[in-house]
């Protein structure tokens, strides 16, 4: 079985930049970097869909990181609690 290849995020960037050039053609590019069209195509699209997080502020980033753990956090907590009421529950059962 053949090992799955990692490219950098570098190495990704730097494929995707060059086929948005037009300058030498997908095809190409594939063959250049031994590549399948199906992954170039996944990079650039992947690239075009978050290109616009690209000039959001840094403090907005931490904004909704910030959010984020706050409910993931809130979530665990839940679980905790509904383990722990299993736990007793199943104590008293046996």
């Amino acid at each position: 079985m053949a090992k799955r290849r990692r490219f950098t995020t570098k190495f990704k960037a730097e494929v995707v930049l060059e086929a948005l050039r037009g300058e030498t053609s997908q095809a190409e590019l594939c063959r250049r970097y031994n590549l399948s069209e199906n992954q170039v195509s996944t990079w650039k699209r992947q690239f075009l869909e978050n290109a616009e997080t690209f000039f959001q502020s840094p403090e907005k980033h931490a904004d909704a990181s910030v959010e984020r753990i706050a409910q993931l956090e809130q979530f665990v907590g839940r679980l905790t609690l509904a383990l722990e009421v299993e736990k007793k529950a199943s104590t008293l059962l046996d």
